[in-house]
């Protein structure tokens, strides 16, 4: 589990209220989105970066969830 905490006045978090997300490592982001996609869930947005591919969800309460798949090691 990592805890990292973002500046008081942070966007990241948005659309969500809350100033907090949970961050769920997934070992393949493309099945988890289409198996969440398939019971109605919306992808808030996505994105590749050189450590890992990142999708955003939105949970029912309207909180943020980020999904991430970790790069693997070169």
């Amino acid at each position: 589990m990592i805890w990292s905490p973002f500046a008081a006045d942070t966007d990241y978090f948005k659309p969500s209220a809350q100033p907090f997300m949970v961050n769920f490592a997934v070992d393949d982001l493309d099945a988890v989105l289409a198996a969440i996609e398939a019971k109605g869930v919306s992808i808030h947005a996505r994105k590749d970066e050189s450590y890992g591919r990142f999708a955003w969800i939105m949970d029912p309460e309207n909180n943020k969830i980020e999904l991430w798949q970790p790069s693997k090691p070169a």
